[in-house]
């Protein structure tokens, strides 16, 4: 039997329990991409999520001595905590079988709406196996989190809120897509009332099963899926999903992770509001889009899916947002390693914002130098490099290398057995253009940099580590150079840290 997904949204029940959320306009996103940017802020439901609006909608729709016997669902974390609120808002017990690799901030927050939580599995496709065995053993009512007609109803409404938000023409509505219930809705009552809309998928790289599914024809299984987006990280599309989404959606588009983290900086800025990475999927694809089919003046339109971002994840994004941005470089450049070379060099990179330098003394004729260098555009890159051997220095283009971006960054270093008489010293330098040269300028003498490391945190200070070799006959000389310059320091010397790894 087909089923009228229009008359099944517009009857869907949600709103028990959910808000109609605002659709914000991204003032700061539609400047630079050129286009109006709108947002849906599905992030300020009361879970945070958009995912208790299908959950709910299926619990009421259940008979009640159904209901009394409780409810189970499997899930990374939103969808858990849409059934835990709508089980406490309708009395019935409810059991979730949860990866092992959700967030605590989403296991503390199913437990505190009362529900009883199960870890199991890395993916949601393993709690998904756990969570069916629990159901036959314990006769509950599995809840699926979007392969079900109800609840990608209760998604769907979200499509309701949009159109009414927004009568004036809309180019796109971009969706995160994980098993497809939010997509399936959305394009399911959109197609029906607007057919001229388009309807763009966005799923992160490496869990890219919806996008395989429609290339193949067929629902795929993927081997393995990458869990930075952990809230759309799903093997397997749903059954149902698919094939609304074979009928209905226009577009896929797949983001890395570096997209995703910019994303979640676009949306900060604009918002102050800081969303999970499968939260921020939509916004990486609009600009996705927006580059693909170099569009400008059109209305686009993100859901905002969600924001139960765990805390620690933060270090990670801060990390790779200028990178997703297209806002950073990072180089591996070789200079002479001789007194001068790396003032030299810091003046051949003219006005340019250093976003990071790492570097350890280790051979007596090159000096090989990890940077990071703010950049406006990627062909920058390329200029930059070509000024750079154009003076007789090499430099590899690291931007794309994901162990350096990873690994490679911290690990610059270690001892340095032939550099005498060093000394290293703690500084902090205001983050402003001009500091590093201030501080080189001001040094006046051929005291050779065996050991340098700053990265740019966006704070006020720029905190670098700068290890000088300073016979001991010059150490005045060296103390006068630290009261002129005017920076707070530290001898880090004697650091135990230092001598254990560095000196």
């Amino acid at each position: 039997m087909t089923i009228n997904y229009r008359q099944k949204i517009e009857n869907s029940r949600v709103y028990d329990v959910a808000k109609n959320t605002p659709l914000e306009f991204q003032p700061i996103l539609s400047a630079r991409i050129n286009n109006r940017v709108l947002l849906k802020r599905e992030d300020m439901q009361p879970v945070f999520s958009f995912k208790l609006r299908g959950a709910y909608n299926k619990m009421a729709n259940l008979p009640t001595d159904v209901l009394k016997r409780g409810v189970i669902a499997a899930s990374a974390g939103n969808h858990a905590q849409g059934v835990a609120l709508a089980a406490q808002k309708l009395g019935c017990r409810a059991v979730i079988v949860m990866p092992t690799t959700t967030p605590a901030i989403k296991v503390n927050a199913v437990k505190g709406r009362g529900a009883e939580v199960v870890l199991f599995g890395d993916s949601y496709s393993d709690a998904y196996v756990k969570a069916l065995e629990l159901e036959k053993l314990e006769s509950l009512t599995f809840v699926h989190p979007y392969d079900d007609s109800d609840v990608i109803a209760g998604q769907g409404t979200i499509a309701v809120e949009i159109l009414d938000a927004h009568p004036e023409p809309i180019e796109a509505i971009f969706c995160c897509v994980g098993g497809g219930g939010l997509l399936a809705g959305i394009a399911a009552y959109v197609k029906s009332v607007r057919p001229e809309i388009k309807i763009i998928g966005v799923e992160a790289k490496d869990a890219e099963a919806m996008t395989e599914s429609l290339k193949q024809g067929k629902r795929v299984i993927l081997d393995q899926v990458g869990l930075f987006a952990d809230g759309a990280a799903v093997k397997q599309v749903g059954e149902h999903t698919f094939k609304l989404a074979q009928q209905f959606v226009d577009e896929m588009i797949v983001v890395d992770n570096d997209a995703i983290c910019a994303a979640i900086k676009d949306v900060f800025e604009d918002t102050r509001s800081i969303l999970e990475p499968a939260g921020a999927l939509a916004t990486a694809g609009i600009k996705e889009y927006v580059k693909r089919h170099n569009i400008s003046g059109k209305t686009l339109i993100g859901i905002a899916s969600g924001a139960n971002m765990n805390f620690d994840r933060l270090r990670f994004v801060a990390e790779r947002a200028e990178l997703g941005e297209q806002r950073e470089a990072i180089l591996a450049v070789t200079i002479p390693e001789q007194a001068g070379a790396f003032k030299a060099f810091c003046r051949l990179l003219g006005d340019r914002n250093i976003t990071e330098f790492n570097y350890r003394y280790d051979d007596p004729n090159a000096a090989h130098i990890f940077v990071g260098v703010a950049i406006s555009n990627t062909a920058e890159v390329g200029k930059l490099i070509t000024d750079l051997a154009a003076q007789g220095l090499n430099a590899i283009d690291l931007t794309d290398n994901e162990m350096a971006k990873l690994h490679l960054r911290h690990l610059v270093g270690g001892r340095a057995p032939k550099a005498e008489h060093e000394l290293v010293y703690r500084f902090e330098f205001p983050e402003k253009p001009g500091a590093l040269m201030k501080f080189l300028d001001s040094m006046g003498h051929d005291w050779n940099i065996s050991l340098f490391h700053y990265r740019n945190h966006g704070a006020d200070f720029g905190r670098v580590l700068v290890g000088l070799q300073v016979p001991p006959n010059e150490m005045a000389e060296f103390d006068d150079f630290l009261n002129q310059l005017g920076y707070p320091y530290w001898n880090e010397s004697d650091n135990p840290a230092y001598l254990l790894f560095l000196g």
